[in-house]
């Protein structure tokens, strides 16, 4: 199937990681389409993508974090672009310092697991149905290693809803082992910034969207977990096209 016909639904795509995503696939000629609460964030998306592709980016304003959002979020997908071939989840957020366990709260811990892993899960039960049955569709995870380690002082919580997303990946790779769509988890053991907003290590997210990309448009690998330690694994996986 030609990246022109394909339609692929950025979860979290108004995000860092999600804005270099969405840009590489426009560029590369998919159809794109993004939800958002936010309508200013999908107007900042709108104003970076390349502008010869604009056209092709549909997007929504929704909340995929409760069911019922989910759910009107995806009538208005399906009423806007007809169908969805791809799906990629980048969803939550990429960075939590609170404090130590003994200084928060249970509304604290609540508020971190529903972004990372609630917000994951009610979007991955609306949409997966859309794309479940067919042998040439993707539905790719995004997700981050804070949840195998204490990043720093102050970040267990990040950790602790990290983790949650990363079994939840787990979870259903093994419960969903025959299913036609292409199942796949892009785990970023390191930070993803903007090409003004770079730290040492760190991932260009422009370079990450066009690695997730060349993964999306080769739909021939299911079930794995493709792990980017550092910038040379990236680098290497642009490269060989091997991810």
């Amino acid at each position: 199937m030609p990246n022109s016909d394909r339609v692929v639904l950025a979860l979290g795509g108004a995000g860092t990681v999600g804005s270099g995503l969405v840009k590489a696939l426009l560029d590369q000629g998919f159809k794109v389409a993004v939800i958002s609460r936010d309508s200013s964030r999908l107007e900042r998306l709108r104003s970076f993508v390349s502008p010869n592709t604009k056209d092709n980016l549909t997007t929504i304003v929704g909340n995929v974090g409760s069911e019922e959002g989910a759910e009107q979020a995806k009538q208005a997908l399906l009423k806007a672009v007809g169908k969805v071939t791809d799906i990629v989840s980048s969803l939550g957020f990429s960075w939590w310092q609170g404090g130590p366990p003994h200084t928060q709260s249970l509304k604290d811990l609540q508020w971190v697991v529903e972004t990372l892993l609630f917000s994951t899960f009610v979007s991955w039960k609306a949409f997966f149905p859309l794309v479940r049955d067919d042998p040439n569709s993707t539905y790719t995870f995004i997700t981050g290693g804070a949840g195998e380690k204490l990043l720093m002082p102050g970040t267990g919580f990040l950790t602790v809803g990290a983790a949650s997303t990363l079994s939840f990946c787990q979870v259903l790779r093994e419960e969903y082992p025959d299913v036609s769509c292409k199942l796949n988890q892009v785990k970023i053991n390191t930070g993803v910034g903007t090409p003004e907003r770079m730290a040492p290590g760190y991932l260009n997210h422009l370079d990450l969207g066009e690695a997730v990309t060349a993964l999306v448009g080769r739909p021939n690998t299911s079930h794995t977990v493709f792990t980017i330690n550092c910038p040379a694994d990236l680098k290497t996986v642009l490269l060989e096209r091997n991810l």
